[in-house]
């Protein structure tokens, strides 16, 4: 009975009691489900997180492509921009030359017609001059019986200057 007394005899009857109370309460079965359920929890939480990254990947190329596309939109937009300045630009200067043009026309047609002005005052001057001139004239050199000789002479070619 010296085995009853030896220690390690004890702990090895524990330790096949141990072992017994575990196949029968069906320990492994339920650890080994455990760690079956947290398995699959893992391979579900990975699947969703791939799943995840991929719809993240997605969105990323998406704001991406529109990134780039509202960046040719702003460029084409600056290029129309610049392009109708330019058009304006062309189109003032054309018609600012066009104008200057006119108001040159129109201020040499008011030269002209002032110097047309000036010139008809001027002959109408010298025509009252001369008009009054000759009336002096012909007043000191012309006496009345002459006049009427005038007079007469240039009332019967008056008819045959009216044929």
């Amino acid at each position: 009975m010296e085995i009853f007394s030896d220690s390690s005899f004890w702990v090895a009857v524990a330790f096949v009691l141990f072992v017994l109370a575990l196949i029968y309460f069906r320990v492994p079965g339920r650890v080994t489900e455990a760690l079956d359920a947290r398995s699959a929890q893992i391979a579900q939480e990975l699947e969703e997180a791939r799943k995840l990254r991929e719809e993240a990947q997605a969105l990323l190329a998406n704001y991406q492509r529109k990134q780039r596309d509202a960046e040719q939109e702003a460029e084409d937009i600056v290029t129309q921009a610049r392009a109708e300045a330019e058009r304006l630009a062309a189109e003032t200067r054309e018609n600012l030359a066009a104008q200057l043009e006119r108001r040159t026309k129109q201020a040499e047609d008011k030269i002209a017609q002032a110097e047309a002005q000036a010139l008809k005052e001027v002959k109408d001057a010298a025509a009252t001059v001369a008009a009054s001139a000759a009336r002096r004239i012909i007043s000191e050199r012309i006496d009345q019986g002459r006049d009427a000789q005038l007079i007469d002479q240039d009332i019967r070619n008056l008819g045959s200057k009216l044929n």
